[in-house]
């Protein structure tokens, strides 16, 4: 199913968060780890991620570091503690503002 973009804009970056907090990724994982734990439903374009990965890392959320690969280095990003804290923070307020919207569509029992 395709999600409007305008559903995801307000997440996205939730969802990175999430992503990494598992553990230390670089872009290309990112995507592909999103890809799977949504079963292909949520797909970024490097256009659309590094942004949210240099407002994450701006905020104090992410700090980066270079690894050298054979043929080149790649950026890997890691969950800082305020990162942490602000992803707890967000999921307990989406699980109220899901909760809420099913509530609404009739989707959960009250």
């Amino acid at each position: 199913m395709k999600i409007n973009k305008e559903l995801m804009k307000g997440s996205t970056a939730t969802l990175v968060l999430s992503v990494i907090e598992s553990e230390d990724m670089y872009g290309y994982k990112i995507v592909k780890e999103l890809e799977k734990r949504s079963e292909n439903v949520f797909s970024l374009k490097e256009g659309t991620l590094y942004p949210i990965l240099h407002s994450l890392e701006e905020n104090g959320y992410l700090d980066s570091y270079w690894v050298d690969m054979e043929t080149k280095k790649r950026k890997y990003y890691h969950i800082t503690r305020k990162g942490k804290a602000v992803l707890k923070e967000k999921k307990e307020e989406w699980q109220a503002y899901s909760s809420a919207v099913g509530k609404v569509l009739g989707l959960q029992n009250a």
